[in-house]
């Protein structure tokens, strides 16, 4: 009689990669992503090295990942927001508003995670970033494009650049009250150029 027996190497995971993914997340949130290092990282997780490269593959693969995760759960709802069937400029005015709660929502972890990684200086992690911040560049866009076609570029350009300088005022500790008057004043500015 014989048996197969597979033998596992090295020691099980005493970790769970989703409790470890939003553990880091809060971690780049806060500091930023050149400020978390591999230390910080296998401290928070309760891991060594190894694993981490075992779990991860790299400290930017981690952060891919906390992007997706972040894209589901924590960016603001665009596809929700846009496509609720009422006048487009009150639209793209809720989602600055909503920007605008979601940077300071947290005294800890203010800002756009995503907006702040493009900013990184690891190609990798910036370009995932990037093809996050591109991704809700478009929505947004495409979203204004579908009933002001000529208008589009440039109403969008003026609400990602809002948002991205409500992101920075939020991490440089502008106060929700402050972040929310510049939303809803832009958002006045909406109105004035897309008429309904």
């Amino acid at each position: 009689m014989t048996t197969n027996m597979v033998s596992q190497r090295g020691r099980p995971r005493k970790f769970d990669p989703d409790a470890a993914i939003v553990t880091a997340q809060r971690l780049f949130h806060e500091k930023g992503y050149d400020a978390v290092s591999l230390s910080d990282l296998t401290k928070a997780l309760g891991i060594n090295p190894p694993s981490f490269y075992a779990a991860f593959g790299s400290k930017a693969g981690l952060y891919a990942r906390i992007l997706d995760r972040y894209a589901l759960a924590g960016a603001i709802p665009l596809t929700r927001i846009l496509g609720a069937g009422r006048p487009l400029a009150d639209a793209l005015a809720e989602v600055l508003v909503e920007a605008a709660r979601h940077y300071a929502a947290d005294a800890t972890a203010t800002g756009c995670m995503v907006l702040e990684g493009t900013r990184c200086n690891d190609p990798e992690a910036r370009d995932a970033a990037r093809g996050f911040h591109q991704a809700a560049q478009d929505l947004i866009r495409n979203a204004i494009a579908e009933r002001y076609p000529q208008e589009a570029d440039e109403v969008a350009d003026f609400v990602c650049t809002t948002m991205a300088g409500l992101s920075a005022s939020a991490r440089h500790g502008q106060s929700l009250d402050r972040l929310l008057a510049t939303a809803r004043l832009a958002g006045k500015a909406l109105v004035q150029a897309l008429p309904a």
